[in-house]
């Protein structure tokens, strides 16, 4: 019972019989893994507000029949008219939910109160969070590039040079994207040699 007691767990999933045993030091891991969940949280959060809030409207030319003058008319452009950023919206507020929670299983786990299989759900999320993340990136960008260049062979037109603000803001909301998933990224390869150096005493 006694020998039980002296078993520290910590969040990254390292245990040992003594403060000696523990990899690395527990105070440094866990400033590395709290500050990545916040910047993860940060970006995410702020790439998903960038992106709602994401509007404009302009008046356009219409040219309806040749031999007519053009009419112009006002045309919107909004995030959710857009299949690509609406997942990408969606992606965000999960990968954000995600960090905060996790931010908070962090903080509570500081004195040790975290399990070995807590450690390794954790991990498995943070790689989730980082596939989920690129697929949404990778998604909006194929269509900003259609919106940026358009496509002559489905005969596509590029909408970026008349919804220059809107697209700008797109291209904000996947640069903040991509850094949050590169948080999450991190905090996995942290994790990694976490898990190498706590089996490699064995």
């Amino acid at each position: 019972m006694e020998s039980q007691n002296k078993v520290g767990n910590s969040f990254d999933g390292t245990t040992g019989a003594d403060s000696k045993q523990v990899v690395g030091t527990p105070r440094t891991v866990n400033y590395c893994d709290l500050i990545l969940r916040v910047l993860a949280l940060l970006l995410t959060v702020t790439s998903a507000i960038v992106l709602g809030l994401d509007k404009q409207t302009k008046v356009v030319p219409i040219q309806i029949v040749p031999t007519l003058p053009a009419i112009n008319v006002a045309a919107q452009a909004k995030w959710h008219y857009l299949s690509a950023f609406v997942y990408s919206m969606v992606a965000n507020i999960i990968a954000g939910s995600y960090a905060a929670i996790s931010t908070v299983m962090v903080l509570g786990s500081r004195n040790g109160k975290a399990t070995v299989g807590l450690a390794q759900t954790v991990a498995v999320l943070d790689v989730l969070m980082v596939g989920m993340l690129f697929s949404a990136n990778g998604a909006a960008l194929a269509i900003g590039l259609m919106g940026y260049k358009g496509n002559s062979h489905v005969r596509w037109n590029k909408v970026c040079n008349v919804f220059d603000k809107f697209c700008d803001q797109v291209a904000v909301s996947i640069v903040l994207s991509l850094l949050g998933s590169l948080a999450f990224t991190a905090l996995i390869v942290l994790t990694v040699l976490t898990f190498h150096k706590r089996f490699a005493r064995y």
